[in-house]
Formats: C-alpha cells, sequence, structure tokens
C-alpha cells in the first residue's frame, strides 16, 4: 500500500496539509518530510503514490525532485506562481491560497484506484467532436495559462464532477466564454 507524502520546509504548514487530507475519506497513511532527499529514500522503498509539495525544499526544488522520482510517483505542486508551468506530466498544479476541498480532490484524483474507472469508448468520436474538445482545451490555455494536459485535465474533471461527456462539457466550455 503506498502514501501521501507531504514535503515542506515549514512544519507547520505540512502538519495543516496533512490534517487536512486526513480528516478526508482519503484512507492512504499521510506522512511529513522536510527534505527532498527523505522523499527519495521513502519513493525508492515503493511506499510513495503522491508527494504534495512546494517549489523549494531545503535541499531541493521541485524540479530537481520530479527528475529523481520514479514515474510512477505522482507530484502535487502547491505555488501562487499562477505562470508556473509544470513541465512533466507527473506534475498537477494546485494554486495558492486554496479551498482543503480543493486540495482533498485533487489527491484523490492523483491516487492510483482512486475510484475514476477509465473506460474505453464503444463509439470512436467524430472529427467533430474532437474539434469541441480541442476548442474548450484552447480557451481554458489561453484565458487560464493552462498547458494542454492541465486543460483536459479539467474538462475530465468537470465531466466527471458534472455527470456530463467530454463533448457536453467542452461545448459548455466554449457557450461560457463566447463573446456576446
Amino acid at each position: 500500500m503506498g502514501s501521501i507524502l507531504i514535503a515542506m520546509p515549514k512544519l507547520d504548514d505540512a502538519e495543516r496539509i496533512a490534517s487536512h487530507l486526513k480528516e478526508s475519506d482519503i484512507w492512504e497513511p499521510v506522512r511529513i518530510c522536510r527534505r527532498g532527499n527523505d522523499v527519495l529514500l521513502e519513493a525508492e522503498n515503493g511506499e510513495v503514490d503522491v508527494v504534495v509539495c512546494t517549489k523549494r525544499l531545503s535541499d531541493l526544488g521541485y524540479e530537481e525532485l520530479s527528475d529523481y522520482l520514479p514515474s510512477r510517483v505522482k507530484m502535487l505542486l502547491l505555488t501562487s506562481d499562477a505562470g508556473l508551468l509544470p513541465f512533466s506530466s507527473n506534475i498537477t498544479k494546485l494554486l495558492m491560497p486554496f479551498k482543503p476541498k480543493d486540495l482533498v480532490a485533487t489527491v484523490k484524483m492523483m491516487l492510483p484506484g482512486n475510484g475514476y474507472t477509465v473506460r474505453k469508448r464503444k463509439i470512436p468520436r467524430s472529427e467533430e467532436e474532437q474539434k469541441l474538445i480541442d476548442r474548450a482545451k484552447g480557451i481554458l490555455m489561453n484565458n487560464n495559462e493552462m498547458s494542454e494536459p492541465e486543460a483536459f485535465r479539467y474538462i475530465q474533471k468537470s465531466s466527471m464532477d458534472y455527470g456530463r461527456t467530454l463533448v457536453e462539457t467542452a461545448q459548455m466550455i466554449i457557450t461560457l466564454n463566447e463573446d456576446f
């Protein structure tokens, strides 16, 4: 069984994040590390699924940490830098300040076996449907400074949250962002 690792230089911040996760319905153990090397040791043992961290630890930056982590380990980067673009598909960015429910939902989404099952579409998407999804991704990328994977994940998560298809969610994003 894996765990969630909180990696932050300030212990009180790490404890606050850990308490939000422990109070939720996430069953994985939550541990705290203050140094990047400690995170890497935990990850080598195969006991870490998600690392929640800030841009800088006492000994490593998030870029270095991500480079050294095994590819199966996901990283949630907590930052107030809206312009920061994660350089890896294993990194998800959550802008500070955030609501505890957003933190919990994001970590749940990142966990393996999170309850979200990927179903294969029986009917392939039409070219028109794909264009709608691509257009919605473009809107999110331009308006919200998201990368393409972040925009697609946003559309996916929104469609799951509201019980709609990707195409319906993409159409809503397009409609809400049209100039009247």
